[in-house]
């Protein structure tokens, strides 16, 4: 029998434009995917965010993974990082 596990977060995804194409990422599980158009980018993200979990479950690696992506467990329930800032920095070399 399949255990039924009910996860839910809210993570950053943040969405570039390259070209022609679309890509979605977010640091907090260190996942991207591309499209042509902003609104498949972001669709395809939502995809391979559930295949990611669902994948981790199935190896019962999720607490492991999490972990080293910085996630915290408190409470049974499991908080990603906090992204404090996004912003333009100039370089130099």
């Amino acid at each position: 029998m399949k255990k039924n596990i009910d996860l839910q977060f809210k993570v950053p995804v943040s969405v570039i434009k390259e070209g022609k194409n679309f890509v979605a990422y977010s640091p907090v599980l260190d996942l991207s995917t591309s499209a042509n158009t902003f609104e498949k980018a972001r669709e395809r993200f939502a995809e391979i965010v559930c295949v990611f979990f669902e994948e981790l479950i199935r190896k019962g690696t999720l607490g492991e993974v999490l972990l080293d992506l910085g996630w915290q467990k408190i409470q049974k329930k499991w908080n990603p990082p906090v992204v404090v800032a996004q912003d333009f920095q100039t370089v130099c070399l």
